[in-house]
């Protein structure tokens, strides 16, 4: 029996994308698991300011590679990709369709493109560049290699040492390794999910109510002091603990991260922009999420012949 090849279903942040997968997962005619890509919910503890599905929702289908991860041990892209891809070859094994779902762009992107060549992190000299402010690291960032710098988003710190680490550690740019990825435009059934601001944003502020409600505060408590270098960059972690400290109060939390999510899914939105291989899917503008399922089961059904 041929492997069904996967199927990506990322998407804005609170765009529905866990509730839109159980719907398509119910209306396809085969044996469906769901493989996580997203930065965030395979580490354990943070479950909740990850927004990860809930036990209900993971107990209706197989759920992979979520809540695998102690938040203190790290875990870059290449890493992620390898063990997605560990995951998707065992899922076709059994027979079933692999739906590769979340919103994480450049995991999502290290999963569907490969990295190319370019050298595994140094932890010396990353943290030499940790000791730095960010505005001198775009400063060499764009002395060293101009043309990543004018692809990199310059605002996302993780975004900026990557790339200059690359350029220290091998004296090439790291535009020129390949444009950093193996395969620039790789044929994948994918989708993106997409809603207009007016919808998303009280989505957005909804969901982060929802999550004080649930407990994240108190999930946020349990975790370890010292987190790995992606783990502490979840949005909302930084922002309860300054309420624990009593630097913020829980209204002024709860804005930040709404804001904070917000920004999120503005960024999410140009990365997805240029991510010409997954179709993009406006909810806003269709009747309901059947609408959008009825969409992917067509286009599944074209391309798979099934």
């Amino acid at each position: 029996m041929r492997a069904m090849e996967p199927l990506y279903l990322s998407g804005l942040t609170a765009a529905g994308k866990t509730a839109v997968g159980l719907r398509l997962a119910d209306a396809l005619p085969v044996e469906v698991e769901f493989i996580n890509a997203d930065a965030y919910q395979h580490y354990c503890g943070m479950e909740i300011i990850s927004a990860a599905p809930s036990a209900d929702e993971k107990a209706r289908y197989p759920h992979h590679r979520f809540s695998v991860t102690q938040p203190t041990a790290s875990c870059d892209a290449n890493h992620f990709a390898e063990q997605t891809h560990l995951a998707i070859s065992a899922v076709q094994a059994r027979g079933a369709l692999p739906i590769v779902i979340g919103g994480s762009g450049l995991y999502v992107k290290a999963i569907t493109h490969g990295i190319g060549d370019v050298p595994p992190s140094d932890p010396a000299l990353r943290a030499q560049l940790a000791q730095r402010d960010l505005e001198s690291l775009v400063a060499e960032l764009r002395q060293l290699d101009p043309r990543g710098a004018e692809q990199t988003d310059l605002k996302n710190r993780r975004y900026v040492s990557r790339k200059l680490e690359i350029c220290l550690l091998t004296g090439q740019s790291a535009s020129a390794l390949s444009g950093g990825w193996k395969n620039d435009d790789p044929d994948i059934l994918g989708f993106v999910l997409l809603r207009e601001r007016e919808e998303l944003v009280p989505r957005i502020d909804q969901r982060v109510l929802e999550m004080f409600a649930m407990g994240a505060v108190e999930e946020v408590t349990k975790l370890p002091e010292q987190l790995s270098e992606t783990a502490a960059k979840a949005i909302g972690l930084r922002e309860i603990r300054a309420h624990l400290a009593g630097e913020l109060t829980r209204a002024e939390c709860i804005e930040r991260i709404q804001i904070a999510t917000r920004q999120y899914a503005k960024r999410q939105r140009t990365w997805f922009r240029r991510e010409t291989c997954f179709t993009p899917i406006n909810l806003t503008l269709l009747k309901s999420e059947d609408e959008a399922v009825s969409q992917i089961v067509k286009t599944w059904h074209a391309r798979c012949g099934a």
